[in-house]
């Protein structure tokens, strides 16, 4: 009996260490080079097991409910355009950190694939003397330049990860707030709390493995010549609303790079600039 009790005590403690738990970060963003007076908000989660971390948008979540739910009760038709359209997202990458072999892996869509790069640039962290309290952490201030900004963090010893929001990680803590010194781009952590497991983030269309310096190149054609990423079996995309069949090529194309070029704007000031 007592040895039952520790084997059962033993498996408890497993489930416990094996769990992922999940940090949910407020991130604040200008992301309209030309309107900095338009701030977006939105949240942001950062999953963290003893194998590796991912960062996503909470809306990637809750779109991807929405879509599962939308295919399970008629295709496309089920979609409740409103619904999704509040779920739009600033944050349309994701970032796999894969502790055992130390790789940044970097995800996002152009056009109907997926493109994912290891990134390649290390984070060469100045740790700071000062120290305070953000929240119930008392915290110690980092900083470092990455992607053509200076970043200030903040980070905690109370909890036993070496890891933070999008790409920054590596201090000897959790980073509870990072910021770039123009104060357009901050992630603050909320709250955290434990989950079963990592969720499975839907993906459509293929996974193209390239190198970061490809990535940019590619993002860059996609600005010019969108159509061209929107073919399949050779033909064009069909695009919302041309329904019937066939429509005019070249409206398609005029409609997909004015909807491109406006997204481009309201993008105009990445998180990385170089």
């Amino acid at each position: 009996m007592k040895k039952l009790g520790i084997i059962i005590l033993s498996l408890f403690m497993q489930t416990v260490i094996a769990q992922t738990n999940r940090f949910v970060y407020q991130v604040t963003m200008k992301p309209n080079a030309s309107d900095k007076d338009n701030i977006k908000t939105e949240n942001a989660y950062l999953d963290i097991s003893p194998e590796k971390s991912m960062f996503y948008s909470e809306n990637r979540i809750k779109r991807d409910s929405v879509i599962q739910a939308a295919m399970q009760s008629g295709g496309a038709r089920g979609f409740n355009r409103d619904q999704m359209e509040s779920l739009r997202s600033n944050i349309n990458y994701s970032i796999e950190k894969d502790k055992k072999d130390q790789k940044t892996i970097f995800k996002d869509r152009i056009g109907r694939d997926v493109y994912t790069y290891e990134e390649d640039r290390p984070l060469n962290w100045k740790i700071m003397p000062e120290t305070t309290k953000i929240g119930e952490y008392k915290v110690q201030k980092a900083e470092t330049d990455f992607g053509g900004r200076k970043w200030t963090a903040w980070f905690t010893t109370d909890l036993p990860y070496q890891d933070g929001p999008y790409k920054f990680g590596g201090l000897p803590g959790l980073i509870v707030k990072v910021e770039d010194d123009k104060g357009e781009y901050s992630f603050d952590l909320m709250k955290n709390y434990k989950i079963a497991d990592f969720p499975t983030l839907n993906q459509f269309g293929n996974t193209i493995k390239v190198k970061r310096s490809d990535y940019i190149k590619q993002q860059k054609k996609f600005m010019e010549d969108p159509m061209a990423f929107m073919s399949q079996g050779g033909g064009p995309m069909r695009i919302g609303g041309n329904r019937g069949g066939g429509g005019n090529p070249a409206e398609m194309r005029k409609r997909m790079e004015e909807r491109v070029k406006e997204e481009a704007k309201k993008n105009s000031n990445p998180i990385e600039l170089q």
